[in-house]
């Protein structure tokens, strides 16, 4: 029988963690995070890694699996998942479960990688000194104003994939979108994608609810305790930046704390607009347990 991997995607704070654990549970097979930041084991509150509850339930992989001191990036990524998928296959029947909302892991591991072309040095040197002059907001409006189509889908917060960007469009004067693979890359078992999503006012208000959680758990203090490493690439995103800008004194914390909110409302923006250009996903709400599982059982013959 065909192996089969489930893939659970969708925006942050929408629901995915709970409802692929029950999955797996269901399937008694494990599961891959999708993740571009739980990966960290020095990271925490601030990422949403799931509980030690939680991990206790299903064996987890691509969680606390590196260090923030590791070059961690959508080629590492597609590497581990396909080792981890076999692994996960040989155990538990040919199945196995990935839930995550980075989107191009997810697209590494399903398709392939981009053939982006290389950049020379001195075109990369050009946009890192004007970065480290000019500082994110540059680099922000470099973006919005010559790669609109990345600026739509990117991470607004990270600059390291900013400036890739820009270094490929200074390089070719073409989008890093336009070398998107045509050819994806066929892979030895069939994959099951599915979407999940709310009504945008309650995903907003889920979001909102879970910084204040958040708050309480301890996020000051994990990212006043991360503050030494903000300048390290896996430090560069949404959950600790705000924070580090109150430190530096640039916010107040209620100012950081509103715009932790903000910036994380933005993010799940992002994340549906690049899930919605793939029209493999299956789109449902997170409370639909059964009917996923009647979606999956269809999809695989039901032979689960």
């Amino acid at each position: 029988m065909t192996p089969y991997i489930i893939i659970i995607a969708g925006p942050t704070a929408v629901g995915k963690t709970a409802l692929a654990i029950e999955i797996a549970k269901r399937l008694d097979t494990a599961i891959i995070s999708a993740d571009s930041r739980q990966c960290f084991g020095e990271l925490g509150i601030g990422v949403a890694k799931p509980s030690a509850t939680e991990l206790q339930q299903v064996q987890h992989y691509f969680i606390d699996s590196h260090s923030v001191h590791d070059n961690v990036n959508a080629v590492v990524f597609e590497q581990y998942a396909l080792k981890a998928t076999n692994d996960i296959f040989s155990k538990h029947n040919n199945c196995a479960v990935m839930v995550g909302g980075t989107g191009l892991y997810i697209k590494a591991f399903c398709e392939g990688l981009d053939n982006i072309p290389d950049v020379p040095e001195d075109i990369r040197q050009k946009v890192t000194t004007a970065f480290e002059e000019k500082g994110l907001q540059w680099l922000q409006q470099e973006i919005q104003e010559k790669d609109p189509a990345f600026w739509a889908v990117a991470e607004q917060q990270n600059p390291q994939r900013l400036m890739r960007a820009l270094e490929v469009w200074y390089a070719t004067g073409q989008s890093i979108e336009a070398f998107r693979i045509a050819h994806k890359t066929q892979r030895p078992f069939k994959i099951i994608k599915i979407g999940l999503e709310l009504d945008r006012p309650l995903l907003y208000d889920r979001i909102n609810a879970r910084v204040d959680i958040m708050m309480q758990e301890g996020l000051l203090e994990e990212a006043r305790a991360l503050q030494p490493l903000q300048h390290l690439n896996a430090l560069q995103t949404v959950g600790y930046r705000e924070f580090f800008n109150f430190f530096n004194g640039e916010y107040t914390l209620e100012q950081a704390i509103d715009m932790l909110k903000q910036n994380t409302r933005h993010y799940a923006k992002r994340q549906l607009t690049w899930f919605k250009r793939d029209p493999a996903i299956q789109w449902f709400q997170p409370a639909q347990v059964n009917e996923i599982m009647q979606y999956i059982s269809a999809q695989t013959g039901g032979w689960r």
